[in-house]
């Protein structure tokens, strides 16, 4: 690239999390710089929020419609949107900006339905656009590094997969105080009908899918509600049947009082296992059936994909935010391809897109269809 990638942002004004990561993970490796932005309906704290982060005021807009036209027809507009809002508001504001060509980084959850998610895919095929979505834990290192091993055949056949998500943040009714993050969280006209499901229970099925490369086909779904009066699911667990004849289990839960955020996978073979916690990001376990357990530490981890992912020498810890800025990186590159009319680049292939999100809609509605029939088995469409 010639110059750095001009961002926008929809969301994320004085207060929000999310916000302030993207814009931390869009700075890291310098590909970005943002200059306009959407970051609330609200006037006055759309100005304020762009004031701290010194936009142009002609730049901050409350109105993203607004924001999706004017861009577009600037010589110096945006190349890519941030989208960083609720989960109702995903796919119309995609859909606002793909419509006058410019790209989109969103965060998941792709949308509210199966049925807006599919048409933003469509959508993005016909503009020709990157529509990335940030599934954030597919950007570490060793993540990576331990889908080059079952790629190599390192595992032998796949025969069990476990993952889990917990987190206690959600143990006690904070939707029913001031706590902005669980009021809209729970509330399922902007959330979307799955809670725990489909806020933590999605990364939880993408990490699985991203390091064994292959989903379930078929599910046995239980979802419940601890937290009284609260109207989405806080709690899942799950049996997964995949074609090859593996069995896995997920489980996800924002009431399991004393976690933080017990991302887990392990997965068995034939031959060995692997084991990676993403509390400890910078270790991977690897296991031969029979053999000596191996800690395989990020910087140390041979193979192209990791090293794509690394930033510093080994002994040097890297985290979530950097996890989050390799998404950011591998979307500048794919950006910078498809402006220039050439292949995406191997390296940043691994980016997780809006066919990320329409799987992800697939699996919360079996699950959800699972549930409603007592737990039955419930086939994954992969339409």
């Amino acid at each position: 690239m010639t110059r750095r990638l001009r961002l926008g942002m929809v969301g994320g004004g004085q207060g929000a999390f999310i916000g302030a990561v993207h814009r931390l993970a869009a700075r890291i490796d310098n590909h970005y710089e943002l200059v306009a932005g959407a970051l609330s309906a609200n006037a006055v704290r759309a100005a304020a929020s762009a004031a701290e982060l010194r936009l142009d005021p002609a730049r901050s807009y409350t109105d993203y419609q607004e924001m999706a036209r004017t861009e577009a027809a600037r010589s110096d507009g945006i190349d890519v949107v941030a989208i960083v809002t609720p989960n109702h508001l995903h796919a119309p504001v995609a859909t606002a900006f793909l419509q006058v060509g410019i790209h989109v980084i969103c965060d998941k959850p792709l949308a509210i339905s199966l049925a807006e998610g599919q048409a933003l895919a469509r959508l993005a095929r016909q503009q020709n656009r990157l529509f990335a979505l940030t599934h954030t834990y597919s950007g570490y290192p060793l993540v990576r590094h331990a889908r080059a091993l079952v790629a190599a055949g390192e595992l032998g056949d796949l025969r069990v997969v476990q993952v889990e998500y917990a987190q206690d943040w959600l143990a006690e009714p904070l939707e029913q105080g001031s706590n902005k993050q669980a009021g809209w969280r729970t509330d399922p006209a902007l959330a979307g009908p799955a809670g725990c499901l489909g806020d933590i229970g999605t990364h939880a099925y993408h990490l699985a899918g991203f390091v064994t490369g292959m989903l379930p086909s078929e599910l046995a779904a239980e979802l419940h509600t601890f937290v009284a009066g609260r109207r989405v699911d806080d709690h899942v667990q799950m049996l997964l049947r995949y074609a090859n004849g593996a069995r896995g289990m997920l489980w996800a839960s924002q009431v399991a009082s004393g976690e933080e955020n017990g991302l887990k996978l392990r997965v068995y073979g034939s031959k060995a296992s692997i084991s990676f916690d993403q509390q400890h990001p910078n270790e991977l376990w690897f296991t031969p059936l029979g053999g000596t357990a191996q800690r395989i530490t990020r910087g140390r981890a041979a193979g192209s994909a990791a090293m794509h992912a690394t930033r510093i020498p080994a002994g040097h810890p890297e985290g979530y935010l950097e996890a989050f800025a390799q998404l950011y990186s591998d979307a500048a590159l794919q950006i910078a391809a498809i402006d220039a009319g050439l292949p995406i680049p191997a390296e940043a292939a691994l980016l997780t897109t809006v066919e990320d999100g329409v799987a992800g809609h697939h699996f919360i509605d079996a699950a959800l269809a699972s549930h409603a029939a007592g737990g039955q088995w419930t086939a994954i469409s992969t339409g």
